[in-house]
């Protein structure tokens, strides 16, 4: 059977001499939330609380979070990589070192950390390193990116409880990681709810099969 053969440099993060340069000013993209009609940028209203994730294709971690009551706000985009400022085609390519991720702005009066991490783990394989599926490259590495140092013990937690899960199930050890959350660049405009935009597009999300109980 035929295997196309994946460049090594998109298997591994770049350093800083090989990272693209990037640019000064930032790309350009939406300003409203087209499903739930709130701003995708600060400020947000007061106690609102906001994390990070990296689960594959943005598209589809997007569409999954904005359904859950008690989210403000998502918007999908790139971190934990080199160069500033990044388009899509150049965080493709392997040689900027980010991720695609989708912020979560929430409330955490009417959904609990804990309900969007079960939510994190329970819908994407968590052990794959960088790739999600059939989507290979850094940019799909699994990713928890905090705001503050309660998040960290909690995502922490959490990991280690799933881990031990997927253990029992014979599963590989998890990848993710978890770190404060570095600068986030907003992705384009028609990236942002691409799949209510286009309900038929492309998403590769998929778990392990493996449920987080509560603690």
């Amino acid at each position: 059977m035929f295997q196309r053969r994946i460049p090594e440099h998109k298997l591994r993060l770049p350093n800083a001499d090989e990272a693209l340069p990037g640019r000064s000013s930032a790309i350009s993209t939406s300003h409203t939330h087209c499903v739930l009609g709130t701003p995708l940028q600060p400020p947000y209203p007061a106690g609102m609380q906001q994390i990070v994730l990296g689960m594959g294709c943005f598209w589809g971690v997007e569409r999954l979070f904005w359904k859950i009551p008690g989210v403000y706000t998502t918007a999908v985009g790139y971190t934990g990589g080199l160069t500033p400022n990044p388009t899509y085609e150049e965080v493709c390519s392997g040689m900027t070192g980010h991720n695609e991720v989708v912020l979560v702005v929430f409330d955490p009066e009417q959904v609990s950390l804990d309900t969007l991490l079960k939510a994190f783990w329970e819908s994407h394989d968590p052990t794959q390193g960088m790739r999600q599926g059939n989507d290979l490259g850094t940019q799909y590495r699994s990713g928890i990116y905090v705001s503050d140092p309660a998040q960290q013990m909690a995502a922490e937690v959490s990991k280690a409880r799933f881990a031990d899960l997927l253990l029992q199930a014979g599963k590989e050890p998890v990848t993710t990681e978890i770190r404060q959350a570095p600068t986030f660049y907003y992705a384009e405009e028609y990236h942002q709810q691409y799949l209510h935009k286009n309900p038929g597009g492309y998403c590769n999300l998929a778990g392990t099969g493996i449920c987080l109980p509560p603690s």
